[in-house]
């Protein structure tokens, strides 16, 4: 299950509290057209990859996380492991972001 982060804090909580468990974060926007092609994706890797957090941020919703994060393009997907970002990469790619959880995880 994808779980959407309201504020700043619940965002810290979430990838600090983590421990050895990958975190991956969406950074989305309602508007952007790429973020609602690849969010069937994600959705379905939460749901097949029950070892690893899926969490999603709205940009315009939760505008403090997206700037403490530094996000300019959406999608952003950042990758978290002991309350640490271990890689982002920016863009639609399904097979990068597939590659990449399970590189990490």
């Amino acid at each position: 299950m994808v779980k959407f982060v309201e504020t700043l804090g619940e965002f810290q909580s979430i990838v600090k509290g983590s421990g050895n468990k990958l975190v991956v974060v969406d950074f989305t926007a309602a508007w952007c057209g790429p973020c609602q092609r690849i969010a069937p994706i994600f959705e379905q890797m939460a749901k097949d990859l029950t070892d690893v957090s899926f969490i999603k941020v709205d940009v315009d919703k939760n505008e403090e996380t997206a700037a403490a994060c530094n996000i300019s393009a959406m999608p952003t997907f950042q990758f978290y492991k002991n309350g640490n970002k271990l890689e982002e990469f920016s863009g639609a790619d399904v097979e990068k972001l597939k590659q990449t959880v399970m590189r990490l995880k």
